[in-house]
């Protein structure tokens, strides 16, 4: 493993390249040539020690590499609450990143997963006026002039933002909030890194090619890129307040015009706690089945209707208004379904609330790009089944759907098959839900609830494809069709009476009918020249010779002498080879 690095090195630069180093036990590398960027030293060493010490562990055990994990777990390096709390110490990228690694149940062990999901993304508030400075220069206009009342201390502070409370001049109550300086600069930068690292592992290492840490890392880039990008949180907010406009009992606060931007995002202001944090009282009064039921059902119209879906429905993103409805805030993080992925995941789901092991694994071949030929198809067939027994035999109160769907892309990944991103997503946005309807109704059974609705899902999804649009297309192409079906019968008329059909015919493979074919004919000779020195023995017989075997004449004799032998020999051939 060669490391090369521009420019003059202090002591300190050179002692975190050795650090540095730390990554090829982690990755397992062949040898390489990397150069690494003097600027990004401290960020190499930090991200080698995390992964040697807390991630590689986890990593090896999920992949199945046999006793590697059962080692580094006895030398007491396995610890996925120190994983997560130093993913918090080294910033808002990796808080972001781990936040994605909660979702990749085929990645991390499940202890790992659930440390993840609880990475908190509280920091310090910045001063007043550094905020006050970033929204002036992003908006050009002064505070002071666009809001009546502004408060200096934050509501929430994370890495990325922080939101303050605020009061326009027409007394509307809002939230502003608006972007740390910097912090896309120290995002831009960690990303460099992380995906200079990942490039590297997956050419050169066995678990880069088998989960593609470059492809995750580009994953997680596109996505905290938009995260960044508070005028798409915009849209976001404008789309799924249209979406949910026949489900009353969700809301989604608006943005508001003019004083929105990439990195200010101002929105209505919803009163209401957390769905965690409803007490006693509030329980009592509030109708929590119903609203359940109501969010499941929005959920799926959202994913295998519209396609579109909000991602991120973690306790901390869902509150319950004073007059007793759910607001869903935080639409920085949203899913994005193409049209046959909808259709994939419809069966899927389907599948899942039927019990069909077949079809759940018919359906997760489809998903994957990974080839299917070394599949064990009755061994992944029974761990689905089983899975979905242990589903459907658990209390209510003990069903997760969403921890069914990731503990069936585990099941695929430990099989070969490489789940979509999308598919991830989804399983970790309905796990999600199932704890917030777990909070706000205890014995609400989120898999009937799917169940119940997936049918009429189905219903709006065939209408809403016969369109009108849709209609005019199909009869315009019928029409085609129609006005060439004489010409092209006439044409195939015409060949058949002019004796011009051919057919043109791919073989499998060349080279082995080419073989097979060689081979027929090499053992038809050998018979055929068998049989000749039989014959031509037989006729020799009558020849009288004075050199005699076993009383007959020698030349005719030897000759079947020989053919005999290559008779027997060739007969051996054919029993043991023609199988």
């Amino acid at each position: 493993m060669v490391f090369r690095l521009s420019g003059a090195m202090s002591l300190r630069e050179r002692g975190e390249m050795r650090s540095a180093a730390g990554l090829a036990p982690f990755l397992r590398l062949e040898g390489f040539y990397m150069t690494l960027s003097p600027k990004h030293l401290d960020l190499y060493r930090k991200i080698a020690w995390l992964f040697v010490k807390y991630a590689r562990p986890a990593i090896i055990e999920q992949a199945n590499f046999g006793s590697e994990a059962k080692v580094d777990k006895e030398s007491g390096q396995e610890d996925p609450e120190k994983f997560a709390s130093s993913l918090e110490e080294m910033g808002p990228t990796f808080v972001k990143l781990g936040q994605l690694l909660s979702t990749r149940s085929d990645l991390l062990p499940k202890r790992y997963i659930e440390s993840l999901e609880r990475l908190q993304d509280d920091v310090d508030p910045l001063p007043h006026e550094t905020i006050r400075e970033a929204f002036e220069s992003d908006l050009n206009v002064r505070i002071s002039k666009a809001f009546k009342r502004f408060d200096e201390k934050p509501i929430a502070s994370a890495s990325l933002g922080q939101v303050h409370y605020a009061e326009l001049r027409d007394g509307k109550k809002v939230v502003v909030k608006v972007q740390r300086p910097g912090v896309r600069e120290r995002i831009n930068s960690d990303l460099e890194a992380l995906l200079a690292i990942a490039n590297y592992a997956d050419e050169h290492s066995e678990l880069g090619r088998r989960y593609r840490f470059s492809g995750i890392i580009e994953q997680f880039q596109r996505s905290i890129t938009d995260e960044l990008d508070y005028s798409l949180e915009m849209q976001n907010l404008r789309n799924l307040g249209r979406i949910l406009e026949d489900f009353p009992q969700l809301v989604v606060p608006q943005p508001i015009d003019g004083f929105c931007s990439r990195k200010v995002l101002t929105m209505e202001l919803i009163d209401g706690v957390k769905v965690t944090d409803l007490s006693g009282v509030a329980m009592t009064e509030f109708d929590g089945e119903a609203v359940a039921e109501e969010m499941f059902k929005a959920y799926l119209h959202q994913v295998l209707v519209e396609g579109f879906y909000h991602s991120d429905p973690h306790p901390g993103n869902v509150l319950v208004t004073p007059d007793r409805r759910i607001a869903l805030i935080d639409l920085g993080m949203v899913g994005r379904l193409s049209e046959s992925m909808r259709d994939r995941l419809f069966a899927l789901l389907t599948a899942i609330c039927e019990k069909d092991s077949d079809r759940v694994c018919e359906v997760a071949m489809k998903v994957s790009d990974s080839p299917t030929h070394s599949l064990s198809r009755a061994e992944f067939t029974s761990e689905i089944a089983d899975l979905l027994g242990r589903a459907h035999n658990a209390e209510v109160k003990q069903l997760e759907f969403g921890s069914v769907l990731m503990d069936v892309m585990r099941i695929c990944s430990e099989q070969g098959l490489a789940i979509p991103r999308e598919l991830s997503l989804l399983g970790k946005t309905l796990l999600n839900l199932d704890r917030v309807a777990m909070a706000i109704a205890p014995s609400f059974n989120p898999n009937a609830s799917i169940e119940r609705n997936l049918n009429a899902i189905a219903r709006k999804r065939s209408f809403d494809s016969l369109k009108q649009g849709d209609l005019m297309t199909m009869l315009l192409e019928f029409k085609e069709l129609l006005a060439r079906s004489p010409q092209r019968v006439n044409d195939i008329l015409s060949v058949l009476a002019e004796n011009r059909l051919r057919i043109d015919v791919d073989a499998v493979d060349e080279v082995a009918l080419i073989q097979g074919f060689q081979k027929i004919a090499n053992r038809i000779a050998m018979g055929a020249i068998i049989g000749a020195m039989i014959v031509g023995a037989s006729f020799m017989m009558d020849i009288e010779s004075k050199f005699t075997l076993f009383g007959y004449p020698g030349l005719p004799m030897g000759i079947m002498i020989v053919a005999g032998i290559l008779g027997i020999g060739f007969m051996w051939s054919v029993f043991r080879n023609d199988k």
